[in-house]
């Protein structure tokens, strides 16, 4: 079966993670299938088994939409689209007003709105009332499939041609029927809805916690195929965020079914505001069997209370120097490298062997340059989160050192996001 996926606002930072989920390696339950990236919005993945996309989703920080591929057609002939358009639409059941809309993900012109009025038309003459849903752009956007019920008592159809090669025109067009999109509001309910925050020193948005998480370890409880359980790696498990702030990284790892977290952090409110997050995500989402740590520590402090080789990933958002006001990076800049450096070598004590990191180094932002910090890897190599048939891809964005850049226009300082593995000496 072939399912697709929408990306987020970073292609490439939803590439890797529908790679780290779907690409664990030889035995994986889904088999071991690299993506295909038809464009910068979309990626079709092909699986052995049966995918709970609404399960999925809510796991999945960096895609928009999921969807099972219906029918491939050899060109964008609007005759063909329109008449399998129908076929799938026609085998849905209906009750009530029924509601559709298309999405089209492609840059040659297609007229949507012919689609649609055949479509409704179609509908209308086996005594059909229906609505055709609409949206701005050519691509409805999760808002609107989710306020039109278009996964449920609706359809949402969504069109992707692919292309032979840059100006050579499209060689085939894939229709694919959404099962799930991403859920805006629980997300919003979580970032802030939360009974602890602090905006003065930034908080890192739920779904990019849910990226660093699934770049970091193989999901404990995967909600890819029917009748998947719970594998021993993720009751097991130990996650830690030594730099935890509000928590925000151990409350979605707990809803994700991590069971065990240990949070740290030099500041006591931080630690206060974690605590007070873990039990409002524990009472709102009826978790139970969760088992959390907290410690007042700094990250330097780590291995005098934490053992050696008992981790099995560390995410974490450092501090990343001030975010308001005039920045000073020749301060700055060595101060936080100094940090970083301190914190790796400790990392590397309590890290079980072959163990990842994901962290997050700050980039500087200036009218004309970026400014990067260069820490001791103290014993870690970097890794390219992408895969090897991808990494040449046009679309793909990494910078020199095999990391992926996070942040949006106007913002002083971005995110890089940084795969760190444990080498061990022979």
């Amino acid at each position: 079966m072939k399912y697709f996926f929408v990306l987020g606002n970073n292609p490439t930072l939803s590439v890797a993670e529908i790679s780290a989920v779907f690409c664990r390696g030889v035995g994986h339950p889904l088999g071991c299938q690299t993506p295909l990236l038809v464009n910068k919005n979309i990626c079709i993945f092909k699986a052995d088994k049966k995918i709970i996309a609404q399960e999925l989703i809510k796991k999945l920080g960096g895609t928009i939409k999921i969807g099972a591929i219906n029918s491939e057609i050899k060109s964008l002939d609007i005759e063909k689209i329109k008449k399998q358009l129908i076929k799938i639409i026609d085998k849905k059941e209906k009750s009530g007003k029924f509601k559709f809309g298309f999405s089209y993900y492609g840059n040659d012109k297609l007229n949507l709105k012919t689609l649609g009025m055949e479509t409704k038309k179609h509908l209308k003459e086996q005594g059909i009332s229906c609505r055709w849903v609409t949206g701005r752009d050519r691509s409805l956007s999760s808002v609107i499939v989710e306020q039109n019920k278009l996964t449920s008592s609706g359809i949402e159809l969504n069109i992707f041609p692919l292309t032979k090669g840059e100006h050579k025109g499209v060689s085939e067009v894939l229709i694919g029927q959404t099962l799930a999109v991403q859920p805006f509001k629980e997300l919003s309910f979580r970032d802030y809805g939360r009974p602890a925050r602090d905006d003065h020193s930034g908080m890192l948005p739920p779904k990019l916690a849910q990226i660093m998480i699934n770049l970091a370890v193989p999901h404990p409880n995967p909600p890819l195929i029917r009748g998947g359980k719970d594998s021993k790696a993720g009751q097991g498990g130990v996650i830690l965020d030594p730099f935890c702030g509000s928590g925000t990284i151990l409350t979605e790892a707990m809803l994700m079914g991590y069971k065990n977290i240990i949070g740290s952090d030099n500041s006591k409110k931080a630690i206060e505001d974690t605590e007070k997050n873990i039990n409002w995500i524990k009472k709102n989402y009826q978790l139970s069997t969760v088992n959390y740590q907290l410690y007042n520590k700094s990250a330097a402090q780590l291995s005098q209370i934490l053992k050696p080789n008992t981790i099995n990933a560390i995410i974490t958002e450092p501090y990343l120097g001030p975010q308001r006001g005039k920045l000073n990076l020749k301060k700055i800049i060595p101060e936080l490298k100094k940090l970083y450096s301190a914190s790796l070598k400790e990392f590397k004590k309590i890290l079980k062997p072959h163990s990842r990191i994901v962290i997050i180094f700050p980039v500087f932002r200036t009218q004309n340059t970026s400014r990067y910090i260069t820490p001791n890897l103290n014993g870690f190599k970097v890794i390219n989160p992408i895969p090897a048939s991808l990494q040449n891809n046009k679309l793909i964005k990494l910078t020199n050192r095999q990391t992926i850049i996070y942040g949006r226009e106007g913002q002083k300082v971005w995110r890089e996001i940084v795969i760190l593995d444990k080498i061990n000496k022979k």
